[in-house]
Formats: C-alpha cells, sequence, structure tokens
C-alpha cells in the first residue's frame, strides 16, 4: 500500500503526522505529504487511521 496527500485539499491540521509520523511529514509548502515507498505492513492500520481522520479527505490509499 503508498498513501498519497492532494495538496489541493490539505488544510495542513496535522492530524495525519501525528497519527504516523514514520509515513507523514511536512513539505516545503507546510502541506502533509506521504513518503514515496510502500508503507511498512507494520504502519498500515495507522496510516488507513490517518486516512478516516483527515477532515478534508485529502489522504488517499494508492
Amino acid at each position: 500500500m503508498k498513501a498519497y496527500v492532494d495538496q489541493d485539499l490539505c488544510i495542513s491540521c496535522g492530524l495525519c503526522i501525528s497519527t504516523c509520523e514514520e509515513v507523514f511529514f511536512w513539505n516545503d509548502d507546510d502541506k502533509a505529504e506521504a513518503i514515496d515507498e510502500e508503507v511498512p505492513e507494520e504502519l498500515e492500520d495507522a496510516v488507513k487511521d490517518a486516512i478516516e481522520s483527515c477532515p478534508t479527505e485529502a489522504i488517499a490509499q494508492v
């Protein structure tokens, strides 16, 4: 699984980063971004929590 953050929808609330900082991080535009690599299996549940918690539905599983 991979995660993707739509930069047009991200409002920089930081929920995803606080939920799973191993996958999500702040980019140069102060918006959340996801690592390019496959999400490690042990972090998949945390990423799914971040997807469900995002207030603007900016995060997708790809």
